[in-house]
């Protein structure tokens, strides 16, 4: 009686957490993009001092103005390396795109702002205004399929918890993306169209426009590297970029404060588990033998 309880809730303790890591889902991949913090069809057109931590390019234009008074890292106007990377993003669109999406995490018409919500596939055909603070909770890959145009209020906040990183974080944008005044945003936007960042608005992620112009007015923008956890592509860490003159954002958006000596009790756990299991079925030989 004692094994057979002690199996079942090993039992109910894997069921707990496969769908913590199950669910979830998987990394696009960038491909070439990953190596650009801002990426545009047309245009990337900039005013004030923004600070772009990061490669932009553009294809197949290769307009880019406004570069002073922003800085940035390595610029790609319509070259090869800037091409491929459009390739690329279109293949990463696509697969972020048709992933499925299930019928709990359909926030159509809902504003995602006041959710806390885990790693997974999130969609919405017709997404209101993000206002206030979306908390996104945990590691692993989060995607957001808006159907139509992402509209953030001013001041609106992307924040992450125990373990979300910004390079495991995607928004496919089914036309345009607009990120208001002073709002701080988190992850990568796939916009099909265009993208404009208002004034004061920070991207702690990458701007990829596939079709149209990427408008920065002076942003604070870092491009991801390598995130802990395997759940996506790692990329080099973006040379330093100095600030521009003028410059009133900050240097770094932080990690965010949970990561800092977090502990990864996930793991533990199912590593108990394991454990637990192997112990009753070595236990459960020793005893056949001894009746043998």
């Amino acid at each position: 009686m004692r094994h057979s309880v002690i199996s079942l809730g090993l039992a109910a303790l894997v069921v707990l957490i496969w769908p913590a890591t199950a669910l979830a889902a998987t990394d696009p991949g960038l491909g070439t993009a990953g190596n650009f913090a801002v990426l545009a069809g047309t245009t990337i057109t900039n005013t004030g001092p923004s600070w772009i931590t990061g490669a932009i390019g553009v294809a197949p234009g290769s307009a880019i103005t406004g570069f002073p008074p922003g800085t940035s890292g390595p610029q790609h106007g319509g070259d090869s390396v800037a091409i491929t990377a459009k390739t690329d993003l279109t293949a990463a669109y696509t697969n972020a795109a048709a992933q499925p999406c299930p019928g709990t995490n359909n926030f159509n018409g809902v504003n995602l702002g006041g959710k806390t919500l885990v790693p997974g596939v999130y969609c919405q055909t017709t997404a209101p205004t993000l206002t206030g603070t979306l908390t996104l909770d945990g590691g692993g890959v989060y995607i957001f399929q808006i159907g139509s145009t992402l509209v953030t209020a001013s001041g609106a906040r992307v924040s992450l918890i125990n373990g979300a990183q910004p390079c495991d974080i995607f928004w496919v944008v089914g036309s345009s993306a607009t990120i208001a005044t002073s709002t701080t945003f988190v992850g990568n936007i796939m916009a099909s169209a265009s993208i404009a960042m208002q004034t004061g608005a920070t991207l702690n992620g990458r701007a990829l426009a596939q079709t149209a112009a990427v408008t920065l007015d002076t942003n604070r923008i870092i491009q991801p590297s390598g995130c802990p956890g395997g759940f996506t592509a790692s990329y080099p860490t973006p040379g330093y970029v100095p600030p521009p003159a003028g410059n009133v954002l900050p240097a770094t958006l932080g990690i965010p404060w949970e990561l800092l000596g977090s502990f990864p009790w996930l793991l533990v756990i199912g590593v108990g588990a394991a454990g637990g299991a192997a112990a009753l079925g070595i236990s459960g030989r020793r005893r056949r033998r001894r009746s043998a």
